[in-house]
């Protein structure tokens, strides 16, 4: 017998009551409503269904490599209808800390295009001079190099602040994971002998505040389903609010077996919604 037939799930009783209880869901998006390009079976019926019991839908995702109009046309290219103020990614909520933190600051950005614009549009220059750098920002970045390391070591052994998008080590894709803005931070973190603080992505209160005030509801009408034990259901934890794990994306059985952190809910994929919200 598998390990993953060890794990109790969640009971059609206990979906319905948790249900009924809820005004907003928050729904995380790779490993828990897609895998790459691929739809998990049952998650466009499940914020279809959801939609139309009355809840309030926020997409939380803490990758950073698109804005929130490109997850917001991938929803809808993958069957589930979404607009872009739905979305809430790492990337955005950085830029409006900065924007309201350092108005203005010479920011470098380890980072790809999609931050980049997010910092930019909301006030924030561009700069690649260590000595005029005031914030470094860090993000998962698939053209991390040493020249970006050592203009961020420069800049933050003259005082720039350092901050980051998401602290996730890694990202599903199906069948494999891929190294995410975790290595980059530990990277920067290595050579300054400096903590990169505040990384604004799940669990951080920053990225739970913003999804609050787009639902407008308080943490105990919500629920996060996730695939992560260390951000979506940490954040949960901490806000008071209802979390469900699915074992479809980073979370294996065996990772919550021996897990100190142990979700509200558990679910082998959101499709065991379905029923719940019929």
């Amino acid at each position: 017998m598998s390990l993953q037939s060890h794990i109790e799930t969640a009971s059609l009783e206990d979906l319905r009551r948790l249900v009924h209880r809820t005004e907003g869901f928050v729904f995380d998006l790779d490993g828990t409503i897609y895998l790459g390009e691929d739809l998990i079976p049952g998650a466009a019926q499940v914020v279809q269904r959801a939609r139309r019991a009355g809840k309030r839908i926020v997409f939380l995702t803490n990758k950073p490599i698109a804005t929130r109009e490109d997850y917001a046309r991938k929803l809808n290219r993958l069957g589930i209808p979404c607009e872009a103020d739905e979305v809430v990614n790492s990337s955005l909520v950085l830029a409006r800390y900065l924007q309201k933190r350092r108005p203005g600051a010479l920011v470098f950005p380890i980072a790809e295009r999609p931050v980049i614009e997010d910092l930019e549009r909301h006030g924030l220059r561009i700069c690649e001079e260590p000595e005029e750098i005031q914030v470094v920002a860090i993000s998962w970045d698939r053209g991390f190099d040493y020249r970006k390391l050592n203009i961020a070591y420069r800049a933050a052994i003259r005082g720039a602040d350092l901050v980051a998008t998401n602290p996730d080590r890694t990202c599903p894709m199906p069948g494999y994971r891929l190294p995410d803005a975790a290595c980059m931070i530990a990277a920067v973190e290595a050579c300054t002998e400096r903590k990169v603080e505040p990384i604004v992505g799940k669990p951080s209160e920053i990225m739970l505040q913003e999804v609050l005030d787009l639902l407008a509801l308080q943490p105990e009408q919500c629920v996060m389903v996730g695939d992560r034990l260390e951000t979506d259901m940490v954040m949960a934890e901490r806000a008071g609010m209802t979390g469900v794990l699915v074992l479809t994306g980073v979370t294996r059985p065996e990772d919550l077996a021996r897990s100190p952190q142990q979700p509200e809910l558990v679910l082998r994929s959101i499709s065991e919604l379905l029923r719940a919200l019929e």
